[in-house]
């Protein structure tokens, strides 16, 4: 079967069980992922991003897995390019390309191979931004471009000042769900949708595992070494808050809190920003999934 121009999509909130049923379909289809995850891509950030391990890999091939130095900032037009290379050497292998994560913009700069900005850093207009609080950045996002508001980590600064930068330097919304133009490649998106509930509790017994034996603490620690404390907290949930209570900032109790309820904040903001595309086809177990791909290759 040629999947020389084929692609599908597992997508979802974060602790949904992407990893789990794309290296299942994967096995099944001859395929071969590409990881659509804004913090795996960094080394050294395992445990807190939920990357997998190569056990879990079942021997299938993963794609942009710790491509990038954590030092510095790996943009959405960096993991465009890289990404497409992937799915097109897939491609050529004639197996087929699984593109697997969470992260909206990820997903979205490849369904909908939309032209990224390259804007460059302004290193002033930044050190003015980084001044102000979270919340003021937000404000500021809000009233000069609302859809990215609506869409972004709220609590992330990096994320927060990269945006203001792209909609001050440019004088143009964030690029989002505007259609520049159609890839060459035929896409199947599959949503993994599961109950407010069964997310509450699939995060925190996702949390438990990687506090057990200071797993997660331990990541940060050795982190800690190469990277600045505001860099730290920069990449947002876990990181964000082990770091502030290896800095005595918060209790361990105040710890797990946080997480798991900012967590929960973000699994909703990702399935805002997926269910506005009506494209997708959500998908409550491994056998949707598989009948959704059967279908999808005979075409």
């Amino acid at each position: 079967m040629a999947f020389r121009n084929k692609l599908i999509v597992i997508l979802g909130p974060t602790a949904s069980g992407k990893t789990d049923l794309s290296i299942k379909l994967s096995k099944k289809f001859n395929g071969e992922i590409v990881s659509a995850d804004s913090r795996q891509v960094y080394k050294g950030m395992d445990v807190g991003s939920g990357k997998v391990t190569k056990k879990e890999m079942n021997g299938i091939p993963h794609y942009l897995l710790d491509v990038a130095n954590p030092k510095t900032r790996f943009s959405v037009a960096q993991y465009q390019k890289l990404a497409l290379k992937a799915i097109k050497n897939i491609q050529t292998k004639n197996k087929l390309p699984f593109l697997v994560g969470g992260t909206g913009f990820y997903i979205q700069s490849i369904v909908d191979n939309i032209i990224i900005p390259e804007v460059k850093p302004d290193w002033k207009l930044r050190e003015k931004l980084e001044k102000l609080t979270v919340e003021q950045m937000f404000e500021k996002l809000k009233k000069i471009d609302l859809v990215r508001a609506k869409s972004i980590d709220r609590y992330n600064p990096r994320r927060l000042v990269r945006a203001l930068e792209i909609v001050l330097k440019t004088g143009k919304r964030v690029p989002t769900i505007t259609h520049i133009k159609s890839p060459n490649i035929n896409i199947l998106q599959i949503g993994v949708i599961k109950s407010q509930k069964e997310l509450r509790n699939l995060i925190n017994k996702r949390l438990l595992k990687r506090l057990k034996d200071n797993v997660m603490i331990n990541e940060v620690k050795k982190l800690r070494k190469s990277l600045s404390w505001k860099r730290l907290e920069e990449f947002g949930l876990e990181y964000r808050h082990v770091a502030q209570y290896l800095q005595n900032k918060i209790s361990y109790k105040e710890m797990i809190n946080k997480i798991q309820i900012e967590s929960e904040h973000y699994a909703k903001r990702q399935v805002t920003w997926f269910k506005r595309d009506k494209r997708i086809n959500w998908i409550k177990n491994y056998k949707q999934a598989d009948n959704f791909i059967k279908n999808f290759l005979k075409q």
